[in-house]
């Protein structure tokens, strides 16, 4: 069976959303809501920074839709260090925050490493060991967002494929573009919006997009967003991707 595709932005607190994205006096405390409703997926991008409470993860567990997924981005003390073996320490404590808050919401958790963290088969190897199936009895889903050429080698396709780890497929020109099949997901960043276009993309790189995100589908659920670029567009990108995609 072919995995559903969800389609989202990165966080939903921009202040030139509002009335572009947002209506007119929306208030910040709805756009939550609002975003959740009109999208199918959010990547929460300030777990990258700083920590949340518990109580803010059932928060906007309550605030969305039933069907509704956050991925979660993991905090930078676990990514960027020299020794990523090391890391066991800060991948617990990242994960003991409270996220699991988000019941059946809890979508992929992007690990995402600096353009200076080159490949180190052990070292890389060891961390993925330190990134658990499963937490409070939810299934964890891993991504891992590579931005050095080095990883372009099937030894580093091999130890995510070995351990069920997504490659999370970034379309940017200044990063590795790879789309290898390591996991029964895929996760994807969409980096090339255009603020001269009310629709961040083209109808002709909509249809590329839709027909890419189809042929991910076929071998498991896809979750896609629309990350960087012009980000004053990147929900309008990610609706028009929705209604693309039928």
């Amino acid at each position: 069976m072919a995995g559903r595709i969800r389609v989202g932005i990165g966080g939903w607190t921009f202040e030139p959303w509002r009335g572009v994205f947002y209506p007119e006096g929306l208030s910040q405390k709805r756009e939550l809501e609002y975003a959740s409703r009109a999208l199918t997926a959010i990547e929460i991008n300030g777990t990258y920074y700083s920590t949340f409470k518990p109580e803010s993860w059932r928060k906007w567990h309550d605030e969305t839709p039933d069907d509704f997924v956050f991925a979660v981005k993991a905090s930078r003390f676990c990514t960027n260090r020299k020794v990523l073996a090391d890391a066991g320490e800060s991948v617990a404590k990242f994960l003991d925050q409270g996220l699991t808050g988000l019941g059946p919401k809890l979508g992929p958790v992007n690990w995402q490493f600096m353009a200076t963290k080159k490949f180190d088969a052990a070292d890389f190897g060891a961390f993925l060991k330190l990134l658990p199936p499963e937490k409070d009895g939810l299934r964890l889903r891993h991504a891992v967002e590579v931005r050095s050429p080095s990883f372009q080698t099937p030894a580093f396709y091999d130890l995510a494929r070995a351990a069920g780890i997504a490659i999370v497929h970034a379309q940017d020109e200044d990063f590795p573009r790879i789309d290898e099949t390591t996991a029964d997901f895929t996760y994807a960043r969409f980096m090339a919006t255009a603020e001269d276009n009310p629709e961040g993309v083209s109808e002709a790189e909509r249809a590329a997009l839709a027909k890419q995100a189809k042929g991910w589908a076929k071998r498991g659920d896809v979750f896609a967003f629309f990350i960087s670029g012009a980000k004053v567009r990147n929900p309008a990108a990610a609706q028009a991707l929705i209604r693309t995609l039928g």
